[in-house]
Order: C-alpha cells, then structure tokens, then sequence
C-alpha cells in the first residue's frame, strides 16, 4: 500500500483526496489543535465505514453519542498517526521519533503538504508595512525539506499561493527549488485552478511536484473538467433556508442528489448534513449585504464599499480594500474561500436574488465550496471549522492529483494493495 507523510496538514483535505485514492497516512503533523482534532474524527470515520460500523459515525453528528464514544470504538493506534505539534527546526527530531515509532516499515513513499500561505501571500505582503520579508513562515520550507532529506519518499506534492513565485523578487523560491534539488529531487510546478479540477471555486494554486532524481517520472498532464455545474443550482440547492444566526443541529435535505453532489461525492448516503448553520448579523450588515446582492443580481457589478450611504461605513479607509463585501457568484463557481472567513461573512454573502436569505454562507455552504462531502465533521466550533475550511485544499482537486501521482509511481513499479483502516 502507498503510504505519505502530511505536512501542515490543517483539516485534512489533501490528505482525504489521498486516501480516497488508496494511501495510508502514516502521519499528519499540525499545529491548530481544532484541526488535529478533526482529522481524529476523519480517521473513526474511515475506520468505521471500512469496518461497516459507519452507524455509530452517524449517531456522533447526530448528536447521540459523544466523541468520547465514537473514539473509542477506534484501534488507539491510528489516532497516534495525527501529531499535534509546530513543526520547526526544535521540533524535528521529536516528530521524526514519534513518525517512526508509528511506520513499521520504515519507508515512505510520498510526502504532501504545504506552509502556510500567508508569508508568501500577496494580500498578506500589501498588508504588512515590512512586505512580509521578516516572517518566520518564509522558511518553513526548509523544514519540509528536512522530511525530504529524512524520510527519501519516491515523490513529493508541495502545495501553495501563487503570490510565492513573486516573494522577495522571485528569491524566496529560487532558494526552496535549490534546496529541493539539493535533497536529492527533481521538481517541476504548475498554477492548477481547482475550477479545472471540478470544484465549483476559482482556487488558484501552486503545485510543486517531485521525484526522486534518477526515476523516469514528469510532470503530470491535468486535462481540465468541462464544468457546466453552478453554485446555487447545483451545490447549494438541496440544503434547507435559514436565517442569520440559525443553528440546526441535523439538517435534512430538501431535495433528491443531484449529478453534481453524485460526482464529487460532496453527498455519499445519508438523507441529512450537520453544520449547516449561519452567522449572526446586525442591522447594518444585512443592510449592506442586500445592496451588494441586489447590485450584483442588476449590473452584475461588485459592491465598492467607498460607494455606500455613510451612515452604513465603519471603516475610514475607503482607497483600498474595497470590494470587502462580496456575493457568491450563484451562477458559476464562488471566488476563493480564505482563512478570513472565520473573521466575518462580508466577503462571502448568500447569493439569493429572491432576498430571502440575506446573511453569509454556512458553514456546510463554505465546505461545499471546498468540495469536503457533508459528513465531514470539522471539529471546535464555527469559528474554528471556517478557519480550517478556508486553509483546505478542495478534496477533489487533491483526489486527481492523487490519481495522477498514483499513475506514475504505478509505471515505477510500485503498486497499492491492501485495505486501508483494516
């Protein structure tokens, strides 16, 4: 069976596209707490579907059981697969010990993953009076290059912004390509968009792919998906109507699948989701998320903010950042969904012209976007659950990339066998 290490893993998303695709997690290392916890509950999820106990999942986000419960219907042994620690040059002997106390084997066959995104962010630069040049994150590349060194795996898939191709003048990741080749690797990149990949989200992203130097490997060729699906239509249609501050605790469908939910996997059995559930709003804020919809359903124009009654304005700076206010295209794929979320809606309203659902997007509805099918649980409250959602990678975009790397190491000679959470 092919086996990877996840790096910065967050929630889980690349590695869940992984094991749909047939690899064992030997390891997800990561920081945030909430996230790790997450992930625990991904792996008793796979556990018992596997074990055809996927009954007592149900009853977890239903809310009939406790965690405590659901955990311990799971071998302890795979939750040590999850460690929750900073990965830093301090960190690294205490990760690799515990990653090889877990691996049996002792081989790996591929390391995923990638830094956090907001040193190398454009956003994050322009925001920032120092361009972001002095933040420690810049170099947390060469920790993962550390897991190259230590662990030899037969390819790597390091994933990021775009804005690090431009980081310093291009120099921060010449130094990751050297360093990278260094290891031992040959590295080639792509910007992937995860629309390409069936997602209904322009998601631009820089995806570094390598292998061993010596193995007779390329790039791989990603042939975009024709995507003739829309948001609201097609990916938000089936859940129920709520209202700004709403908290269902189960929510049950509305309407039959549909293709779409069919393909991604984003519904897999059940007749109900959880977490479908929508930020509070003041006044002002539904006020103004009803002339960014309305002016978005009449011009198909953005809202700038400089342009609204005063008295609707909190913030003095009206020169930038302006389009903070944004509506869910309902007709096409959503703009990108960002860490911020967990901060505030504004930047992702509803998209209902009917104006009778004037608030944010769910959380469900924010996961939806991200591909990650409903009954993946994200551990720690809403504003917990947004962060980890904005920081994912779509589960279908990773589910392709995993497909394709699975392809080239198949034409190597290494083949997955096995079932995985046995």
């Amino acid at each position: 069976m092919l086996t990877f290490i996840d790096l910065f893993a967050g929630a889980g998303g690349l590695s869940e596209g992984f094991v749909r695709e047939g690899f064992k997690p030997i390891a997800h290392v990561e920081i945030d707490k909430h996230a790790c916890d997450t992930l625990q509950t991904r792996i008793a999820y796979h556990f018992l579907k596997t074990n055809k106990q996927k009954n007592s999942y149900d009853l977890y986000l239903m809310g009939k059981i406790s965690r405590d419960s659901l955990l311990r219907k799971v071998p302890d042994v795979l939750f040590d697969s999850v460690i929750n620690t900073e990965i830093s040059k301090t960190n690294l002997d205490s990760i690799f010990s515990k990653i090889d106390s877990i691996n049996n084997s002792g081989s790996v066959d591929l390391v995923i993953g990638g830094p956090p995104c907001q040193a190398y962010s454009i956003i994050g630069r322009a925001r920032d009076p120092q361009n972001m040049e002095h933040d420690k994150r810049n170099f947390l590349y060469e920790q993962y290059v550390a897991f190259l060194n230590k662990y030899q795996p037969k390819v790597f898939v390091f994933e990021n912004v775009p804005g690090i191709l431009s980081a310093k003048n291009g120099e921060h990741f010449a130094n990751i390509k050297k360093s990278i080749n260094k290891a031992g690797y040959t590295v080639d990149y792509k910007i992937l968009d995860a629309k390409d990949f069936g997602v209904l989200q322009s998601r631009k992203r820089v995806i570094l792919i390598g292998w061993l130097t010596g193995l007779s490997l390329n790039y791989p060729n990603f042939k975009p998906i024709n995507n003739q699906w829309k948001v609201l239509n097609d990916l938000f249609y089936d859940l129920p109507s709520l209202k700004p501050g709403e908290i269902p605790k189960i929510s049950y469908y509305t309407n039959p699948i549909n293709d779409y939910l069919r393909k991604s996997k984003i519904r897999n059995g059940n007749d109900f989701t959880v977490q479908h559930e929508a930020r509070p709003h003041n006044s002002r804020d539904l006020e103004i998320y009803k002339i960014a919809i309305e002016k978005w359903k009449n011009e198909r124009k953005r809202l700038n903010y400089a342009e609204l009654p005063d008295r609707l304005k909190t913030h003095k700076n009206q020169t930038s950042f302006l389009n903070r206010f944004q509506v869910v295209d309902p007709d096409g794929y959503s703009h990108t969904v960002v860490a911020h979320i967990s901060c505030d809606g504004h930047y992702y309203i509803y998209p209902d012209f009917e104006l009778k659902q004037i608030r944010s997007i769910s959380v469900r509805e924010a996961a939806r976007i991200q591909s990650f099918p409903d009954d993946y649980f994200f551990e720690g409250g809403r504003t917990a659950a947004y962060k980890q959602i904005g920081n994912a990678v779509p589960p279908l975009m990773a589910s392709e990339i995993a497909k394709k790397i699975k392809g080239m190491l198949k034409n190597e000679g290494v083949n997955s066998l096995g079932s995985l959470f046995a």
